[in-house]
């Protein structure tokens, strides 16, 4: 049996493997308007439905430029992974993707993973650059406005990043009972979700983050840093099950079903857990 591959991060190891903080998610039907960069245009459309915070699930979108990154080689410096230098599409056609609405600096901030192509071409993926990406027409998108917690982006000392970490808000919660989740490197997000959501009993799994090897049940991606989009997720008292896209340093996206207990964490996951009846 071949040993699961850990990664060497340069900082203390935290105590705490995951972190969710209770939350409100209210269903939203959103408008992005055209012309704009998907940033502004989220956050426009956000902000006139009365939210700060939220996630976003986006799908046969048009764009005149789209921009976007996937995982790359250590930086040399201690962090476990990086960045390419910036892919451009331009009349990309976005298939799918997922979007946190958070916070940095006091100032609205966007994480994306997501696939899209050229017209006719192949399925690529990665990580939206949303200031440059530029939506060709009006999308009409739907997700989840949320209260009493968002994402803010603070320094890491374990990995050496600044990440998206849960933070609690002092806006009453509304809608369904949620948390807002991060789980950390080198982790079994399979076990993670379980023990967190433990307390929603039944739930839907919507997110990003990355993962080492990605590991489906059909088959693995072999690239120690991988980009990963939740397309799926359920949890119940059978465990989790997540359905996810995934592309590695090769730029090749892979989808499937996650092997159950057979994944670890690279740098982070992001993940909304939405209770359901």
């Amino acid at each position: 049996m071949t040993a699961r591959r850990v990664l060497t991060h340069p900082g203390p190891r935290n105590p705490a493997r995951f972190t969710a903080l209770p939350c409100g998610a209210q269903p939203v039907e959103l408008r992005l308007q055209a012309g704009m960069p998907v940033e502004q245009a989220v956050v426009q459309a956000f902000s006139q439905a009365g939210f700060s915070a939220g996630y976003l699930r986006l799908a046969d979108a048009s764009f005149t430029r789209l921009s976007y990154v996937i995982p790359g080689p250590a930086p040399g410096d201690g962090r476990a992974a990086w960045y390419s230098a910036p892919h451009v599409i331009e009349d990309a056609v976005l298939a799918e993707a997922g979007l946190h609405l958070g916070r940095k600096n006091d100032a609205p901030f966007l994480h994306c993973h997501g696939l899209w192509s050229d017209v006719g071409g192949p399925l690529r993926m990665g990580h939206l650059l949303t200031g440059d990406s530029i939506l060709a027409r009006d999308l009409h998108v739907s997700g989840w406005g949320l209260s009493g917690a968002t994402l803010e982006v603070q320094p890491d000392p374990e990995t050496g990043f600044e990440l998206f970490t849960p933070t609690a808000t002092t806006s009453s919660r509304t809608g369904q009972p949620a948390l807002l989740c991060r789980l950390r490197p080198n982790e079994d997000p399979h076990a993670l979700l379980a023990q967190a959501g433990a307390t929603l009993g039944k739930a839907r799994i919507e997110g990003l983050g990355s993962l080492i090897n990605t590991s489906f049940t059909d088959g693995t991606q072999d690239s120690y840093a991988t980009e990963v989009l939740l397309r799926s997720g359920r949890l119940d008292r059978d465990g989790v099950t997540i359905e996810a896209a995934s592309v590695g340093l090769d730029g090749e996206p892979m989808s499937g079903i996650l092997h159950p207990h057979d994944n670890r964490i690279c740098i982070t996951a992001e993940v909304l857990l939405i209770a359901e009846s």
